[in-house]
């Protein structure tokens, strides 16, 4: 009988939910969602809390004790920074690589490229905060290889994450730079390539490498350490695939 009762009370234990939270790059809002929804069919009592943001404050955040298990940067710097010092068990790995574009939703002609910034007519420019969000370190860099950063700086708008950048690029400002992937998403599909957004050229920039982490908090903990594996996965790079990103094979 004895035998009976802790084999049903093992079998209870294994039925609960165990939970995880990971610290999402914000340029990842959409597709991580579909991440967490594919991973669910091969782990199905495992919850996954995601929490969206800019990564330089979440690197913050964990040396400051935040309880995170995973951490998906949207840059390598941030999580090499958190494994130097020994607040993460793996080494950065890059997961998926991101490209910016330029939108805007006035009219204007985006064909002309970059320089385009530097008309008139564009008095507000958006991006993210390029002290704690790589996609904003990323347009910073495309403006002074343009030659056109002292002309644009007062234009500026910084967002405190790559979504709060897209967020005034559809709004307030004439023109933004945000993260191509975000066009993937229903909510953004009806902004048309060519028209309202472009690729920026890639020249002027560094390739944005995404970095994933596994956390000191993750120790011993194998739910956290699946989630980790599925995200480097050949299912999850499809999915990132589809989403606009570029992914090491």
């Amino acid at each position: 009988m004895l035998r009976l009762w802790i084999a049903s009370a093992l079998l209870s234990v294994s039925l609960v939910a165990g939970e995880i939270s990971v610290a999402v790059a914000a340029n990842l809002s959409d597709v991580i969602e579909v991440c967490k929804a594919e991973f669910a069919k091969t782990n199905p009592n495992t919850k996954v809390n995601t929490v969206l943001g800019a990564s330089g404050k979440f690197a913050t955040q964990i040396k400051a004790g935040a309880p995170f298990d995973v951490f998906l940067s949207a840059d390598m710097k941030f999580p090499q920074a958190l494994y130097d010092e020994k607040f993460a068990l793996t080494k950065p790995v890059i997961y998926a690589s991101g490209a910016l574009a330029m939108m805007s939703t006035r009219g204007l002609d985006l064909g002309k490229g970059i320089s385009i910034i530097t008309d008139a007519k564009v008095e507000k420019i958006a991006l993210a905060n390029p002290k704690t969000a790589p996609y904003g370190t990323a347009s910073i860099e495309a403006f002074k290889n343009a030659g056109v950063f002292e002309k644009v700086e007062s234009k500026l708008v910084y967002g405190e994450s790559i979504s709060q950048a897209v967020q005034f690029a559809t709004t307030a400002a004439d023109v933004g730079f945000v993260h191509k992937s975000a066009f993937y998403s229903e909510n953004m599909k009806r902004y048309i390539e060519g028209k309202d957004w472009v690729d920026l050229d890639t020249k002027l920039y560094t390739p944005i490498a995404q970095g994933i982490v596994l956390l000191k908090q993750a120790k011993n903990n194998a739910e956290a350490k699946a989630f980790y594996d599925f995200v480097l996965s050949v299912k999850a790079k499809q999915i990132f695939k589809n989403y606009g990103y570029l992914v090491h094979e």
